[in-house]
């Protein structure tokens, strides 16, 4: 009887799934990428959400110029801490001023729209270029954030607190 890690072996060598070490490779790493999202003026869009923001956003190569609501970026975001948020994508993928972005954001405050900028600047880089896909998900950004507000209850002061208790 063979052993079976030597016929596993000899298996992925006569499949080809073997690197140049003798490493045998995962099966997947064979399967092509999608094709690329492009439209006709070649830009890829996106929507992005988180809490209550939605932002539809455009990509296009450029030289780095994010566009919010018709408005420049550091005019639309003042607080730095947002602007990072928003930059965070471009600087895993090593993409950064080679994007220009346009987006438009409705809903949930500034922080949310943020988040939902750069949820929406994730998705079409990886439809733009798909092969980003794998740093960015392991930077956690393609998974949606889908933390919102919890509604008020009746009978509650808010979600959850109640009135002051009173014993007589």
């Amino acid at each position: 009887m063979a052993d079976t890690n030597t016929l596993e072996d000899l298996k992925n060598v006569m499949e080809g799934n073997v690197n140049a070490d003798g490493v045998a490779t995962p099966a997947a790493s064979n399967v092509p990428l999608p094709e690329p999202k492009i439209d006709d003026l070649g830009r890829a869009y996106a929507t992005g959400k988180r809490k209550n923001s939605i932002a539809r956003v455009w990509i296009k190569p450029g030289n780095g110029k994010i566009v919010v609501n018709g408005r420049d970026q550091e005019v639309y975001f003042a607080r730095p801490v947002l602007r990072l948020i928003i930059a965070q994508a471009f600087q895993v993928s090593d993409r950064v001023d080679s994007y220009d972005v346009f987006a438009t954001v409705k809903g949930g405050g500034l922080s949310g729209q943020a988040g939902a900028v750069r949820h929406g600047i994730t998705k079409a880089l990886t439809y733009y270029e798909p092969i980003l896909r794998a740093p960015l998900k392991a930077a956690g950004f393609i998974t949606r954030d889908s933390r919102v507000v919890e509604r008020k209850k009746y009978g509650k002061a808010k979600a959850r607190k109640s009135f002051q208790f009173s014993k007589r």
